[in-house]
């Protein structure tokens, strides 16, 4: 690669020649203020926060977009630069709703920490503040169009990341505002819910529908007996809430802390993610054997589902009828665990906690209540219950409480690594592998179908089957991947979709990060890596060797597939307008 050399604050640096100023300052580790830059999402140059002083050109320039030359001479910090930069803050905080303590962004907000970093006191300006209504109508994600600064790049990734488009600027001038078309809500236009542009909103623009109340109310009321469960990628990140570095998994801590709010029981979602594969694995083989409708496409994201009904309704014959595990988990807890513990579902409140906000629509799916009961009550965020331990004053560093509680305790690592990109394949791939083979094989890593590629191949030989399966996580990926399967360009037995990139362990409900940390670390694989280390220590990594699952068929739903594991576990999908009037 040919590189060039420049000097930034008369500090010699040597970077690639396809680098910008910024990039090539973050390698010399001088730290230049942005505000709309997002890595690989957000790269425009719109806020003019990153401004530098270069020799030779006639203005200040956006360190974000301006390409390094050899023997360019960089300054980031004179007055002049200053100057501009705290004039252009000023102006956007003179627009700006400054209701800063009753932010939900208070202390995690980028233009707050840039107000402080530049020393902002006073403020020059009053501007002509937006007085505009509260989208609130979704039941997923909030839109404060008051608090929005014009980034874009909530846009950026709803547009151009996950190919969704049902916001962008609209308006000009002062008027400008980021919007659903013709000023819809966002319950009136086909968004997925999946809550990717609350993750890269830098204020308090967009955030998660609060639901914490509802848990509170019923963690108060002692006529009900109140169950967490928990996704396995918020062990995976919960943590950096709490000053934990990225990718600690906190399982013990997170355990501990459901208890001290005063959850009855708090079981494991990864024990559902099991059940899952094993309808899901089945269903796949008698697809395979009967001549099934194929592909078959995952159904645990329900961003992605969404996505496929307004999309592409062609496929949803292709989904797999499982629900996904958090519903599976819901109408197991109403029915099996109910009878066994002797409690009537009907004072059962199901808490699912989970790092998708698009789990917010799902638990209000009409056909979520096999049981006779909704099958999960709310579904919180992780931030939401990062807010309630913190509210509640628990010291999250305690992890006495190390297991989950029984008769739920037990899954697998196959479970558990259904929280990164590539996860349910594999797991899907280690219990159909030994159906086929009818033996215990070695293999336990297919490592073809992990990392943050966006769309991922494999080939699996079991004897005189040959499992072609691809991977594609972010809706843009998906996109790509279902066109090419449309237009006969690829053929597959088995596929995988997230919605969300890097799947959930960067959900649109997980620890929001600022760009001066996430443009230059990889969180879901950070993230991931937590997954995987915990998969690898457990003593089953297989669905089908699960215990608790075998006790559950033996007892209860007799074997995969029967009548009873459709009744509960199976659902059905509808095809929607992509542009409603």
């Amino acid at each position: 690669m040919e590189m060039v050399t420049l000097t930034i604050d008369n500090k010699v640096v040597q970077v690639p020649k396809d680098y910008t100023v910024l990039q090539a300052a973050k390698e010399a580790n001088i730290e230049i203020p942005t505000l709309c830059f997002l890595k690989n999402i957000n790269e425009i140059g719109a806020c003019r926060m990153c401004v530098v002083e270069i020799k030779g050109a006639k203005s200040l320039q956006a360190a974000c977009v301006y390409p390094v030359a050899d023997g360019m001479e960089v300054y980031t910090n004179t007055p002049k630069v200053r100057e501009a930069r705290k004039v252009t803050l000023e102006l956007i905080l003179s627009n700006h709703d400054k209701n800063c303590l009753a932010c939900v962004r208070n202390g995690n907000c980028e233009l707050q920490k840039l107000a402080e970093q530049m020393n902002i006191r006073d403020l020059e300006f009053e501007g002509e503040r937006h007085k505009l209504p509260l989208d609130d109508f979704s039941p997923s994600v909030v839109r404060d169009p008051n608090k929005c600064i014009l980034c874009r790049r909530c846009v950026s990734m709803c547009k151009e990341v996950q190919t969704v488009a049902v916001i962008d600027t609209v308006e000009r001038g002062i008027e400008t505002i980021v919007s659903p078309v013709n000023g819809k809500s966002l319950s009136e236009v086909p968004c997925v819910n999946c809550g990717q542009c609350i993750t890269v909103c830098p204020v308090g623009a967009l955030r998660e529908k609060d639901d914490t109340e509802k848990v509170w109310d019923a963690l108060a009321n002692d006529d009900l007996h109140v169950v967490a469960v928990t996704a396995p990628a918020i062990r995976a990140a919960l943590g950096e809430e709490f000053g934990f570095p990225i990718g600690t998994p906190v399982t013990a801590n997170m355990i501990t802390a459901l208890k001290r709010l005063g959850f009855d029981k708090v079981f494991d979602v990864d024990t559902a993610a099991d059940l899952t594969i094993m309808e899901e694995g089945t269903e796949l083989l008698n697809r395979i054997k009967n001549g099934g409708k194929l592909p078959l496409i995952t159904s645990c994201s329900p961003g992605w589902i969404k996505f496929c009904e307004h999309n592409y309704p062609e496929f949803l014959d292709n989904l797999s009828t499982c629900k996904s595990p958090q519903q599976m988990f819901g109408a197991l807890l109403k029915t099996y665990y109910a009878e066994k513990a002797g409690i009537d579902p009907a004072k059962i409140f199901i808490v699912s906690i989970m790092p998708c906000t698009a789990k917010k629509f799902e638990v209000k799916r009409p056909e979520m209540n096999s049981s006779g009961y909704p099958d999960i009550d709310v579904a919180i965020t992780t931030r939401e219950l990062a807010r309630m331990i913190k509210e509640a004053g628990i010291d999250f560093s305690d992890a006495t409480e190390k297991h989950f509680d029984d008769p739920m305790g037990d899954a697998s690592g196959a479970g558990v690594i259904f929280g990164a990109t590539g996860g349910v394949m594999e797991a899907a791939l280690r219990t159909v592998a030994e159906v086929l083979e009818g033996t215990s094989l070695e293999k336990l890593d297919y490592t073809e179908v992990r990392g943050t590629e966006g769309i991922k191949e494999a080939t699996v030989q079991l004897n005189s089957i040959t499992i072609k399966a691809a991977v594609a996580h972010g809706l843009g990926n998906a996109r790509k991947l279902l066109d090419r399967v449309k237009a006969g360009e690829a053929d597959y037995h088995f596929i995988e979709i997230m919605a969300c990139p890097g799947g959930c362990v960067t959900g649109g409900g997980q620890p929001i990060q600022p760009s001066r940390v996430r443009s230059w670390i990889n969180l879901m694989a950070e993230r991931a890596k937590a997954l995987y280390t915990e998969d690898k220590n457990l003593p089953i990594r297989k669905s089908h060797e699960n215990p608790t699952i075998k006790k559950l068929y033996a007892e209860f739903f007799g074997s995969p597939g029967s009548h009873k594991a459709h009744e509960l576990l199976h659902t059905h999908y509808t095809a929607r307008e992509n542009y409603p009037e």
